[in-house]
């Protein structure tokens, strides 16, 4: 397991809200802790010594960037209370498009109708259509592509009217 990988999830970790993660492999142990105190602590076993601090120092930047952004979405979340949320309603990673080659399947402003696939969840290398479950108008796409979700985590806003 190479520094990206470690640092790819410790941004998994920080925006999945778990507050524990632990990992072991053949030749390495590592466990992430996220806690009230807005830290991150990640242990390690055996593993060069160069890397560590790189990674150690490099934690508690990410936590911190991703504190910021979590609390940002409750401002507007007064003049947002006439749309409708669609939600996620599994765990797993978010998909604007059904291949990387093809168009998206949404877009802001584009009118849909109830039933209409708005994205794609991938969940344990099976990839599930979410449909609309309302008509209307899509106000604001609030995850990025490719992306982790969690489940009832706010996809998309649509106006109904």
């Amino acid at each position: 397991m190479d520094i990206k990988e470690i640092q790819n999830l410790i941004k998994f970790v920080a925006k999945s809200g778990a507050s524990e993660v632990k990992l072991e492999m053949d030749d390495i142990k590592i466990t992430i802790k996220t806690g009230s105190e807005e830290a991150t602590t990640v242990q390690y076993a055996p593993m060069p010594a160069a890397q560590i601090p790189q990674v150690a120092a490099q934690a508690p930047a990410q936590v911190a960037e991703a504190a910021p952004a979590a609390a940002t979405p409750a401002a507007p979340a007064a003049e947002d209370s006439k749309y409708i949320t669609i939600k996620s309603p599994i765990i797993g990673t978010f998909y604007r498009k059904p291949a990387p080659d093809k168009p998206l399947f949404v877009e802001v402003g584009q009118t849909i109708a109830e039933g209409d696939v708005l994205c794609i969840i991938e969940a344990m290398k099976l990839f599930n259509e979410i449909e609309s479950e309302v008509s209307g108008k899509v106000v604001k796409i609030l995850v990025d592509d490719s992306s982790p979700v969690e489940f009832d985590q706010p996809l998309f806003l649509v106006d109904p009217s």
